[in-house]
């Protein structure tokens, strides 16, 4: 599958919870409605957290892969 275009990068790899979801909340609030910000962490937490943050703030997953020990998401913002 290959994977979607993204406006900004966010890597958070070596971080642990909170961190990744804390950093992508500000990220998010940056970027225009309907950028899409590409996440890479190690933390297996993150494979419920970031899913959870999606859902509360009405963000739209697009995708998510693992390879490795790297977790990837594709979240594109919603509203302003």
């Amino acid at each position: 599958m290959k994977a979607p275009d993204f406006d900004e990068l966010l890597d958070t790899r070596g971080l642990r919870c909170p961190e990744p979801v804390m950093m992508l909340h500000r990220q998010i609030r940056k970027m225009a409605a309907g950028d899409i910000v590409c996440v890479v962490a190690t933390d297996p937490a993150t494979e419920r957290d970031i899913p959870q943050f999606c859902e509360f703030l009405n963000h739209t997953l697009i995708q998510h892969s693992r390879t490795d020990d790297d977790y990837c998401f594709w979240v594109r913002k919603v509203g302003r």
